[in-house]
């Protein structure tokens, strides 16, 4: 059986707490093992690049929300605006020409009414149910995550392979383990993985696409001076166009699954 590898990042805090974001996204990207080196032979030659051009090193994390927010350390590169919004196009084009997919989940935190909702734990396991439905038995997969949440996630996955309730369209609900994941969600540094780095990117921009379009609001005040809801819609265009986005995910626009249902 095909074993295709998954990885996993996300935009907002995992909290009940509002004040801190309003919303929690978990975006995976999954691809089958035979295509990894391809798609990392690609990144690494795109980022390659990027060094050449603008002095973008090849060993520095590529963090969406600093980056669109001229954080440290992107404030040194001295980057005008017109070569901040070509990094930016280039690194949409660069992600929509990989062989992969890609599941986003946005846990809608204004619209939980218990305080016993876990938010990490639900998000993580509607990633999950969607990859295992995608497989449809044909292959297994391993799941990657950046640091910092791996005990909930570990304890997730792990219960979810013995229990998962699906409603059923008849009324209730039945249980559909998890068959296809293999081993314990492991754990990897964001600075050292581009893909968990390519998660952060499409998870951020999913994160703005729901605030603009869904909420409308106004995009944060720093990232609005570099981008406008245009580009944010431009980025979900592109990435929708190349086909990467599971867009059978949901009834969504572009396959996004959201949650708690109002």
């Amino acid at each position: 059986m095909e074993t295709q590898i998954v990885y996993c990042d996300e935009t907002g805090d995992d909290g009940l707490n509002t004040s801190s974001s309003e919303s929690f996204i978990l975006t995976s990207i999954y691809m089958p093992s035979n295509s990894w080196q391809d798609n990392y032979n690609t990144i690494k030659a795109f980022r390659s690049e990027l060094k050449k051009e603008y002095g973008f090193h090849t060993s520095q994390e590529m963090h969406t929300k600093y980056f669109l927010t001229d954080k440290y350390p992107y404030r040194t590169y001295q980057w005008t605006q017109t070569q901040k919004i070509e990094i930016l196009k280039k690194f949409t084009l660069m992600i929509a020409s990989l062989r992969l997919s890609v599941i986003n989940v946005i846990i809608d935190k204004t619209l939980i009414n218990t305080d016993s909702y876990h938010v990490l734990e639900n998000a993580l396991t509607y990633n999950i149910q969607r990859i295992e439905n995608d497989s449809r038995g044909d292959w297994n997969f391993l799941l990657i995550t950046d640091k910092g949440r791996i005990s909930p996630m570990r304890k997730t996955a792990r219960a979810i392979r013995a229990y998962n309730p699906i409603q059923s369209q008849f009324g209730g609900y039945f249980n559909k383990p998890i068959k296809n994941m293999i081993e314990d969600v492991l754990e990897k540094d964001s600075k050292e993985s581009h893909f968990i780095q390519i998660c952060d990117f499409i998870s951020y921009f999913v994160h703005l696409y729901y605030l603009t379009r869904y909420k409308k609001r106004a995009l944060p005040n720093r990232v609005g001076k570099l981008i406008d809801k245009e580009f944010v819609g431009g980025v979900m265009a592109t990435l929708s166009t190349n086909g990467i986005l599971n867009e059978k995910a949901s009834h969504e626009k572009y396959g996004l699954v959201i949650y708690p249902k109002k």
